[in-house]
């Protein structure tokens, strides 16, 4: 098509790029696309309980009920990223861990996909291991607590309500 896909934006995280594709219709149209090395999301199990983070998310100025995750660091595979995830914000550590599906989670501009696993912890507990900017507080909840605390609009994080339905929780 002539012209290449240009880069407008080149940040730590993200990448944006204005590109020219092909419509089913054979009609050209632009797009501004922005490129996510992809992530991994993690549904801890203890028992019968589920821990949740209680994070600040500094985009929104919120805090938010969520699952551990975080992106695929170079190379590495979205399985690892799970596990390693899982330790750094939790202090937990997988026993067994089940791949349950993947997630894209804006495709109209962005090609981040999600992959959310399960897992069955032990009682264990290390140290975490958080990023500078990270702010999270660990809670074990009930199937009956999260179910409560989605029907009362608590939990509103696109991801772990996503993680919720594989799960079979919602």
């Amino acid at each position: 098509m002539g012209k290449k896909r240009k880069k407008v934006y080149n940040g730590k995280l993200l990448k944006v790029f204005e590109d020219k594709k092909v419509l089913p219709d054979g009609r050209v149209a632009k797009f501004e696309e922005v490129k996510h090395p992809g992530a991994a999301l993690v549904i801890p199990f203890i028992g019968n309980k589920i821990v949740f983070l209680r994070q600040y998310r500094g985009v929104i100025g919120e805090y938010l009920w969520e699952f551990p995750a975080g992106k695929l660091d170079p190379k590495e595979t979205p399985y690892a990223c799970a596990k390693r995830e899982l330790k750094e914000e939790t202090g937990y550590e997988a026993k067994k861990i089940k791949r349950l599906g993947k997630i894209y989670t804006t495709p109209g501009f962005c090609d981040e996909v999600i992959y959310i696993y399960r897992a069955e912890c032990g009682l264990n507990l290390s140290e975490t291991n958080l990023d500078e900017d990270e702010f999270i507080e660990v809670k074990l909840f009930s199937l009956k607590q999260i179910r409560e605390l989605f029907k009362n609009g608590k939990i509103i994080d696109s991801k772990s309500i996503a993680a919720l339905a594989f799960a079979k929780i919602l």
